[in-house]
């Protein structure tokens, strides 16, 4: 039996691969879109991918089951109460794949989602009674539980899901042996719990001592706490899970179609025609000099988790990049089903070397120099754009918080006739920030080098919770 974890850290999502040598078979689960590294190690193994399992509809990625299905011929399984355009074989609970070193048992464990699941995992050279792991998918996080509050826009209210997740908790998953590995679908930074840890597996006995979901209490109890202070939820998470459900074109159909140069003129006309300008460079290179009226969403942060929360999704993209990462970028939005991409500026910036007038920087001043202008008589207005609960926790006296997932359609909060000074924590937020509010005409202000974890580190005052 072989099992292999596969962590993909700007989206923190886990997904693996079961193989059993002795049959040459291999099953993916909850496979990303891309799905190469999969294929690579099944050939390595000298094992054929014959089934891709996903636990449930993911909200936050596109998984790789049509791929997989396109590429070798996997069969989709799905649990039971799973509804979709293409053909799968659902699973009951109780249901196995059996092989001659492993066998793979369904627990339906509806709770994240209605048609969730969990697979157990038999390593039959080892001990054929008990199971060696389980991959829990979004029902069970180290740390954490599966959020039950995204499908709201389909039907099922979060309290609904939450006694769902509560049973599944206790009559399928917390009766399993202290020693059974935990796999989980994510890991910390994920947006489908709210205190994921950074760890990536753990053992039933440990969650049951440490996961404060999985504590005594009743279901009431458990809904109340899994139900509140949950981050808010991208907007393009129904569309994912809707996706997810569909019939569509492989992510090898969307490059070749998104993966062409352009030149600047046509750019910049398609700019004006209301094309999104997609420039993924780093914040630091953003700054020095951009096309007036592009976003900056840097490769090196949470891209697509951003790029999904902050674009529009029946807006073509055009993508502004270093000259070798057009690929990168692009297939990094596919990931989350963004495949609208036109193509992307030939050259990236240095298409402009010839028309700096075109580019535009961003002024940004470091901590004490913001400090020093808060002091003069006419002060700049902070403008805060983290989490609330990270205003709360800490920030600059003053300051105005408008977190970044809502600042475009706050954007009438925000002050036209005052200089503003624009922060997050270390800059990577407050860079897309600049760029929004430079798209609505909002251009009398600075970004502050460094964000609020540079401002302490010049030990300037903060206001604290």
């Amino acid at each position: 039996m072989f099992l292999k974890q596969y962590y993909l850290g700007c989206l923190a999502h886990a997904s693996y691969l079961v193989a059993d040598r002795a049959s040459g078979t291999a099953i993916a689960v909850d496979p990303q879109r891309d799905i190469q590294q999969y294929l690579a190690d099944a050939e390595q193994l000298g094992v054929r991918i014959r089934y891709v399992f996903l636990t449930h509809f993911h909200a936050d990625f596109i998984a790789g089951h049509l791929e997989l299905r396109d590429r070798c011929g996997a069969g989709i399984r799905l649990g039971s109460r799973a509804e979709a355009e293409y053909a799968f074989v659902p699973m009951k609970d109780g249901d196995t794949l059996d092989f001659p070193g492993l066998r793979l048992q369904v627990l339906e464990t509806p709770g994240h989602t209605i048609e969730s699941i969990s697979i157990l995992v038999f390593d039959l050279a080892k001990d054929s009674a008990k199971p060696h792991a389980v991959l829990t998918g979004d029902t069970l996080f180290i740390g954490d539980v599966g959020r039950p509050d995204l499908r709201a826009s389909l039907g099922w209210t979060a309290q609904e899901l939450g006694g769902h997740l509560y049973d599944s908790l206790h009559n399928k998953l917390l009766p399993l042996p202290d020693e059974t590995l935990v796999y989980p679908a994510h890991g910390a930074g994920s947006l489908c719990g709210k205190q994921l840890s950074s760890d990536t597996v753990s053992t039933l006995g440990d969650q049951r001592r440490l996961n404060y979901a999985l504590q005594p209490m009743t279901k009431e109890e458990f809904i109340r706490l899994v139900t509140a202070d949950q981050p808010d939820a991208p907007p393009y998470f129904t569309y994912d899970a809707i996706l997810n459900t569909r019939e569509r074109a492989t992510l090898d159909q969307t490059l070749q179609q998104v993966l062409h140069p352009i030149e600047l003129a046509e750019v910049l006309g398609m700019g004006d025609a209301g094309a999104q300008i997609l420039d993924v460079r780093d914040p630091a290179e953003y700054a020095k000099g951009h096309i007036a009226g592009s976003i900056n969403i840097g490769l090196g942060g949470q891209y697509a988790t951003w790029a999904g929360t902050v674009l529009d999704r029946d807006k073509p993209i055009v993508i502004i990049a270093e000259p070798g990462r057009e690929q990168e970028a692009a297939l990094r939005l596919g990931r989350i089903g963004f495949d609208h991409v036109m193509g992307y500026l030939r050259d990236g910036m240095g298409a402009l070397a010839e028309r700096q007038d075109l580019v535009w920087p961003t002024e940004k001043l470091s901590p004490p120099m913001v400090a020093e202008e808060l002091s003069a008589p006419d002060p700049p207005l902070v403008l805060d754009i983290r989490a609330p609960r990270e205003w709360n926790a800490k920030h600059v006296t003053g300051s105005v918080n408008i977190p970044l997932n809502h600042l475009q359609e706050r954007i009438a909060e925000v002050p036209r006739d005052r200089r503003l000074a624009v922060h997050c924590t270390g800059g990577y937020r407050s860079s897309i920030a600049v760029s929004i509010l430079n798209q609505h005409g909002i251009t009398n202000l600075v970004e502050m080098a460094g964000g609020l974890a540079a401002w302490e580190a010049a030990k300037l005052p903060v206001v604290t919770d």
